[in-house]
């Protein structure tokens, strides 16, 4: 099956948040590769066929300042997109060149899922019934390890276990010397290995020898390239060529691992943590050989995941979809690093990303959840225990849950607001965390990790009790809307808070409390319904007459079975939202004409047939496909025109599982 869907970006190399590189053209060889922040992290291919070059990513002239004819591209015939591998076909005189970026973000191993190593992967075969003589040629730039390309980088080359590994670095090695939204990693070192064998052949080099490629197949190394280089000044290349031989028409393979050591990962509270990968102390090198040695099986597993969660999708929503759930995959999980506590406790900690590069930040965790409760629900403990040990010590003063604890990759407290009161979000937190407390709970079947926190989770309960009903003018995780008193659907994420306390303390066998907290949050609906209703819908705010939003948040009571609120509200809201929808999708509210990706998904989901809900997504899969703006999958968006608004490559696209999740059940 090829993807229908032109990705507004596709993902090739995507472990976490700084190592992530994308493309963000129709063909690989109409733009240079670029990380996701849109800065450009360049690779070029090309393949000489009979002797003649032809471009299949990037381009080889990385200036525009020198004229340079840049040898014509193939003719890109393919593309098929699965959650773990981008697929380009090429052809060209009598050639077929297929070239694959699998990144095994198989969430069932930890270890798999940390490892920083990423597949590229070469096929070529005749189609003409002829020989051609065939050679290739590959590169990755030093802009993929400096936040700047003036910054100057140092390298290597290894020969080990029967590979040669090449490595770049920058010159000054400061581990989390810096954080922030916009940047690039500048620390660790990067990888381009590759089999050692009679075929292939390594350099490190300016990339002036693209063009020795170009003219003869034949590269002679420079002699001018002393250490260390600015990035900008040589345009220094990790670069590859693989003399295929005389290409006939059975299929010849090779495959490449690019990978990336960042040495220290997180600081958390002052102590610097190194990724999950490395916890029994496995060296780059192991785990670069590792990826080699295990390629096969790996890739057998790949595929194998990817055809079941299209086959999940396709049944769930139907072929556009599963395309959606395909482009979110992986993006989801390389906006987050896993890291352990010096307990050895998973963190999984994300980046809000260009947003404000908050880490585990709490409401951008809570939209993620529905990819990772379907996978490993360890995951979402990883992202809540950040926030359960920062709200106990004594550096949070207040009594409801904090927005995050820093900006990545400082995670040494919240950054969000200067920790003002008037900047909080207290009943979106607290409701947020009780919900993602329970859902995590109720997949597992038991209370203890709600047990080892129950002070905190219970305390926010009682909050949300007291406040939570009518919420006073604060900010919700949509706070690019601003403050909001009265908010409807924030009050109906409170009440669900309250229903996820009291099942809690149900799967504790508490359950004269369970009992409790659900009347209490039966009592809290029926009183939202009343102060919410408006003829046909209900209202963005109480007492805001002639208002209405998406009641994203009515999904849990649908998920979890708890029956808080009536069967009628999510009925007439799915039927408004219908009527209320451009040609892009449902607007976030009545206020203006954006909307969120993951919260238009969760409102489709509230339907109870599936011809409402693919008229609702249907327009997001149009979005993306359409949209002028080439970036990793936007979630903030205007609905008349696709145009992004701001977010980009964040991990609330997780939340485009919800209603696969739904088909599953957490119970």
């Amino acid at each position: 099956m090829r993807t229908v869907i032109r990705p507004p970006a596709v993902p090739l190399v995507t472990v976490d948040p700084y190592f992530s590189v994308w493309s963000m053209a129709d063909r690989l060889s109409d733009d240079f590769t670029r990380h996701w922040t849109g800065k450009r992290n360049a690779m070029t291919g090309l393949i000489l066929i009979d002797g003649a070059p032809w471009r299949f990513a990037g381009c080889v002239e990385p200036n525009a300042e020198n004229y340079y004819t840049e040898p014509k591209p193939m003719t890109q015939t393919e593309f098929q997109l699965t959650p773990l591998t981008s697929t380009y076909w090429f052809e060209e005189s009598g050639i077929r060149l297929k070239v694959s970026f699998t990144t095994p973000l198989l969430m069932d191993e930890l270890e798999l899922l940390s490892r920083p190593a990423s597949y590229v992967s070469f096929s070529v075969r005749s189609i003409d019934d002829k020989p051609h003589r065939v050679q290739i040629y590959y590169d990755v730039t030093g802009e993929w390890c400096v936040n700047s390309s003036d910054q100057r980088v140092v390298w290597r080359r290894d020969e080990v276990g029967g590979l040669v590994m090449l490595q770049m670095s920058h010159e000054e090695q400061d581990c989390l010397h810096r954080s922030g939204d916009d940047v690039r990693i500048d620390w660790g070192q990067f990888y381009l290995a590759v089999n050692n064998a009679a075929d292939m052949q390594t350099y490190i080099d300016s990339a002036d020898i693209r063009k020795q490629f170009v003219r003869n197949g034949q590269i002679s190394p420079s002699d001018g390239m002393t250490m260390p280089q600015a990035v900008r000044e040589h345009n220094v290349v990790m670069a590859f060529t693989w003399d295929c031989g005389e290409v006939r028409a059975d299929e010849v393979s090779n495959v490449i691992v690019l990978a990336y050591d960042d040495v220290y990962a997180i600081e958390y509270f002052g102590e610097k943590l190194q990724a999950y990968w490395k916890k029994s102390g496995m060296s780059a090198f192991e785990m670069i050989a590792a990826a080699f040695a295990e390629f096969s099986g790996i890739m057998a597993r790949c595929e194998a995941f990817d055809r079941q969660l299209r086959q999940d999708g396709i049944r769930a929503g139907g072929e556009k979809y599963a395309e959606l759930l395909a482009l979110a995959y992986r993006q989801a999980i390389a906006a987050h690093k896993l890291v352990t506590d010096r307990d050895g406790k998973l963190l999984f900690m994300s980046k809000e990303c260009f947003s404000n590069g908050c880490i585990a930040t709490v409401d951008v965790s809570y939209p993620s959840i529905p990819l990772f409760l379907l996978y490993n629900p360890e995951l979402v403990k990883g992202m809540m225990r950040p926030i359960f040990q920062y709200a106990q010590s004594e550096a949070w003063p207040f009594e409801f849950a904090p927005h995050d604890v820093g900006q990545y990759p400082l995670a040494n407290g919240q950054v969000y607001s200067g920790n003002a009161r008037e900047g909080q979000m207290p009943v979106e937190e607290c409701g947020n965390m009780l919900v993602m407390a329970a859902a995590v709970c109720l997949a597992e079947k038991r209370a203890d990790f709600a047990k080892e926190n129950w002070e905190l989770l219970s305390g926010w309960a009682d909050y949300l009790l007291e406040y939570g009903l009518d919420p006073e003018n604060q900010l919700c995780t949509d706070d690019f809307a601003g403050h909001l008193a009265r908010n409807a659907n924030l009050s109906m994420k409170a009440i669900m808070g309250v229903a996820s306390c009291s099942l809690l303390y149900g799967l504790m066998g508490h359950h004269a409390e369970a009992e409790r907290y659900r009347m209490a949050a039966k009592e809290m609906a029926i009183k939202w319904e009343h102060m919410a209703s408006e003829r046909d819908h209900y209202k963005l705010a109480f007492g805001q007459e002639e208002t209405w939003s998406l009641k994203y948040n009515l999904i849990w009571d649908i998920i979890f079975e708890t029956g808080i609120f009536n069967e009628r509200i999510a009925q007439q809201e799915v039927a408004w939202y219908l009527t209320k929808q451009n040609k892009y999708g449902v607007p976030l509210d009545s206020r203006e004409t954006y909307t969120k990706a993951d919260w238009l998904v969760w409102a489709a989901t509230l339907a109870s047939d599936q011809e409402q809900f693919a008229r609702l997504i249907e327009p997001l899969w149009d979005a993306l496909n359409e949209t002028a703006d080439r970036v990793p999958f936007t979630d903030w968006y205007d609905t008349k025109t696709a145009r992004q608004m701001n977010f980009q490559h964040r991990s609330v696209v997780g939340g485009i599982f919800m209603k696969l999740l739904k088909e599953k059940r957490v119970r």
